[in-house]
């Protein structure tokens, strides 16, 4: 064990979903300053080869793909398997929000469409993976995202999101109970209000700060301030971490 952040990242393949994405990218880079190799996959050819360019170390992998046909995940994985020799973690920021005015407004298309994304999408992919790291025989890490309205239940229009990201909550203890005999840890982390274009989407700025006025710290976290805490469920630090939920909510969240 060596006491830094990126202890035993160095070499490490990654599959990062949503890597062009606020949180992502950031992700990515700090993957990459650490001596991994990132597959980063995202919908948009162009962006995923900007984020590939921008990151250290290497060789990287950029993949321009969509999660949906879940039939697909199985070659995903055996590309970059084939790419980097293994495939040691998977990272699922990818995520979508439908902002509706109340719940009246919510669509069973605006139902579907979240849900394909942010919970079936990511189980099929952490099953591929799963399966990849079990037949290697030498584990593996799977970090999922969630957000805080996971616990808080969301409000208006945002319900239909936030009982996916329940869903990433439940899979992902699930998914660490089942995968332990393989020493394959799972663990989600859950961003309260973080300054992405997500976040941004639908809100005003006077909107903004009324989220930022009820977080104890005052402000909407970084994206990079989400980074540190996906490293660290990779690295040899949370060797003995499974099934775990990480807030990182700047105190709008306490539990």
């Amino acid at each position: 064990m060596t006491f830094d952040l990126g202890a035993g990242l160095k070499g490490k393949s990654v599959l990062l979903t949503g890597a062009t994405g606020g949180i992502g990218r950031e992700v990515a880079l700090a993957f990459g300053s650490v001596g991994a190799r990132v597959a980063a996959v995202d919908l948009d050819a162009d962006r995923v080869a900007a984020v590939v360019e921008e990151m250290d170390g290497g060789p990287h992998l950029g993949i321009a793909y969509d999660l949906r046909p879940v039939g697909g995940h199985a070659a995903l994985i055996d590309k970059v398997a084939d790419a980097f020799g293994s495939l040691d973690i998977l990272v699922q920021t990818a995520a979508v929000l439908v902002r509706r005015p109340s719940v009246f407004d919510v669509s069973e298309e605006d139902w579907d469409f979240q849900h394909e994304i942010n919970l079936k999408a990511n189980f099929f992919l952490a099953q591929a993976a799963a399966r990849a790291m079990r037949d290697q025989g030498s584990g593996g890490r799977i970090i999922n995202f969630t957000a805080q309205g996971w616990q808080s239940g969301g409000f208006g229009g945002s319900v239909a999101y936030a009982a996916t990201k329940g869903g990433i909550v439940s899979m992902t203890r699930g998914l660490a109970r089942s995968l332990a005999p393989h020493n394959i840890t799972v663990n989600a982390v859950s961003p309260g209000a973080a300054d992405t274009a997500m976040m941004r989407s639908g809100m005003d700025e006077e909107g903004l700060a009324a989220v930022a006025a009820q977080i104890p710290l005052g402000y909407l976290a970084r994206p990079s301030q989400l980074a540190g805490t996906v490293l660290f469920l990779g690295s040899d630090h949370a060797d003995y971490i499974t099934g775990a939920t990480i807030n990182v909510s700047g105190g709008w969240l306490m539990y």
